[in-house]
């Protein structure tokens, strides 16, 4: 700690030494302009009697010599003064006048007597000037980095980890305003993996697509939920044709390609998986019952829909378990559908509230009951939907080491909320088939994932790690999930995911990915200017190592997240912000030798149509037998 007797001390040190500087100088020119001097009688006797010893000192040997002694002293004093800063000094006004001034002291040797004296003496001047300025010059980055950017840089991972699961994505990220090299290694995809960002932010172009071809590579079977059919299904397509070794499947409304019955007798083995599957199908129908899950008039249908299922699942041997022939069922007449109803044991407990109502012709409660299942069915009565539906090209255990397979399903934003209802019905059957031991291992990949309604995601991210099964979920926001899955699915499934993939976004998905990635030390400047001094100082602090602000104004192909590790691959750097890099030009090359998804069938109308009828007739023959069976 400084002393006012140190500084004091200090102080004189400096100025004895300016004035040896200054006192070399005149002795100097004295000495070399005495002819001058004497001509103004400006000389003494006394004073060359004691400046003539003086004269051969190893000093003033030469006038350069001594000009270099004289400017060397200068400096040395400049360095040790201490004056008050000012942060308005420019360095261009430093170099002016340093500059003008050391080019007039040394040229002045050309010339003589008192030009010679005032032309050295301008010079020092300047240059002692341009000196003090540069030493009390306040050199602050305060306003060189006006966003902080270089202090909410850190190190990120650089090395390339793979293994047979993983997905690795090249990156390049900044480090104390120097641009390196960095990797995205979601090593251990089985723990779940969220790729969030508003439209435009890369999620397709830069995360999706490469999950998808490096998952094909590796050997994954794989669910393919293609909102905007047929951007991912095509790379899909494409890299399958690649690497082979499984079938590839379509599910498409509009045009039809392969046929699947989600509701396959052999596959629901009791009660439960009736009750989920009507479930999925009535929540994807009315979104807003989500929420409302537990009151009367939402698990009602559901109860009158899991009893439809369930007793065509057990009605020879399942001959009829088509959703098409359970929306065809619902439409029969009360009494005719209570007496074939009636007839199944196992769902006497789901239909006995809706046949008291009946019998004491409670019809209004009864209308509540079943009409809003019967309305929200309805609207999936067509004849495309009916020949997808009741038909059977494959089996949804997708991952069956036997017969892997690659399964699209394709929806069309203007249709996404009736296509999205059924297509959830396909996502939880697969999801029941796929999470189970001795399976391949399997990806499961949604695009725009709050359009579909998944009755248990956070289920099987929780569960489907032992058993190979990686889940891949592409949002927009929270915002866009809580509307559609309620706050508090909406939280499980943002906080139970291990690996985090997101680009530009913002409000509360910002402020919780910000929470998420944690503090890191940061340097902090601070100036303090008054009338005697300048005083600056830096320290460090925790601060958010993204915050919610640069998040929110991350460019397209810019993604900040976190990637999980396991035991035997440990990840010390799990944080990043980068911007991940894709070979433009080889991906224009390789989508330009894409083939087009071929077509499976070439169905006509006719036969469209004609199926619509038989299944409608399916049910006609069915009703028709137990009233036949109940009329004396």
């Amino acid at each position: 700690m400084q002393t006012g007797e140190n500084e004091q001390a200090l102080r004189k040190i400096i100025d004895f030494t300016r004035f040896l500087s200054i006192a070399i100088l005149l002795i100097h020119f004295y000495l070399s302009c005495y002819n001058t001097f004497q001509q103004m009688h400006l000389t003494h006797p006394i004073i060359d009697h004691i400046l003539w010893p003086l004269s051969k000192m190893p000093v003033f040997k030469t006038a350069l010599m001594a000009k270099l002694n004289a400017l060397g002293l200068l400096i040395v004093s400049l360095i040790g003064s201490k004056g008050k800063r000012d942060e308005n000094i420019r360095a261009k006004t430093i170099v002016t006048y340093c500059l003008s001034g050391l080019l007039i002291y040394f040229f002045s040797s050309y010339l003589s007597g008192w030009l010679y004296i005032w032309a050295t003496a301008i010079g020092y001047l300047l240059f002692m000037t341009g000196g003090g300025l540069l030493f009390r010059m306040l050199k602050l980055k305060l306003g060189g980095d006006i966003f902080n950017k270089e202090n909410e840089t850190f190190p990120q991972e650089e090395r390339l980890l793979e293994n047979e699961y993983s997905v690795n994505l090249p990156a390049k990220y900044q480090l104390k305003g120097k641009e390196r090299n960095s990797w995205v290694n979601i090593i251990n995809p089985f723990r779940g993996t969220l790729v969030g960002g508003s439209p435009g932010a890369g999620k397709s172009y830069f995360v999706i697509r490469h999950i998808i071809t490096q998952h094909i590579a590796k050997g994954f079977a794989m669910l393919l939920y293609d909102f905007k059919y047929d951007d991912l299904s095509r790379i899909a397509y494409n890299a399958l044709r690649q690497h082979g070794g499984r079938s590839f499947y379509v599910i498409n409304f509009e045009n039809i390609m392969h046929r699947s019955n989600p509701l396959e007798p052999e596959t629901m083995l009791d009660i439960t998986d009736a009750i989920e599957s009507a479930r999925t199908i009535m929540l994807g129908l009315n979104r807003e019952w989500i929420k409302k899950q537990g009151d009367f008039f939402v698990e009602s249908p559901i109860n009158f829909v899991t009893a439809l299922i369930w007793f065509l699942k057990k009605y020879e041997g399942g001959k009829y378990c088509t959703l098409p022939h359970v929306i065809e069922l619902s439409l029969v007449d009360y009494q005719d559908l209570f007496a074939v109803l009636t007839s199944e044991p196992e769902i006497e407990v789901l239909i006995n509230p809706f046949i008291s109502a009946w019998k004491n012709e409670a019809y209004e409660q009864l209308e509540g009951q079943i009409a809003s299942a019967k309305i929200s069915l309805a609207r999936l009565s067509s004849p495309q939907l009916y020949y997808v539906l009741s038909g059977n090209d494959f089996s949804l255990d997708i991952n069956n080491p036997d017969d892997p397979k690659v399964v699209c399903l394709a929806n069309n934003p203007q249709k996404s909320q009736v296509y999205g209802a059924v297509l959830s019905l396909y996502v939880n059957r697969i999801n029941k088939l796929v999470n189970r031991k001795n399976q391949q291992k399997c990806s499961l990949i949604f695009d725009e994932f709050p359009t579909i309604y998944f009755n248990g995601i956070d289920n099987l991210i929780a569960t489907a790690r032992s058993n190979k099964v990686a889940v891949t979920l592409a949002v927009q926001d929270y915002s866009q999930l809580k509307k559609d899955y309620g706050r508090e699915q909406a939280e499980v499934i943002m906080n139970i995911v291990g690996n985090v993939i997101c680009g530009q976004v913002t409000g509360d998905t910002a402020k919780q990915l910000s929470e998420r990635f944690g503090k890191i030390n940061q340097l902090k400047e601070s100036v303090s200017i008054n009338a005697m001094d300048t005083s600056v100082s830096k320290s460090t602090q925790l601060d958010y190592a993204i915050p919610a602000s640069r998040i929110a104004t991350l460019s397209s192909g810019e993604f900040v997240g976190l990637v999980a590790d396991d035991p035997t691959n440990k990840i010390d750097l799990k944080i990043f912000h980068n911007e991940i890099q894709n070979d433009h030009t080889a991906i224009a090359r390789e989508e330009a030798r894409y083939q087009e998804i071929p077509a499976v069938r070439k169905i006509s109308t006719a036969a469209i149509n004609g199926n619509y009828q038989r299944l409608k007739a399916d049910i006609s023959q069915l009703v028709e037998t137990f009233t036949k069976t109940t009329t004396p």
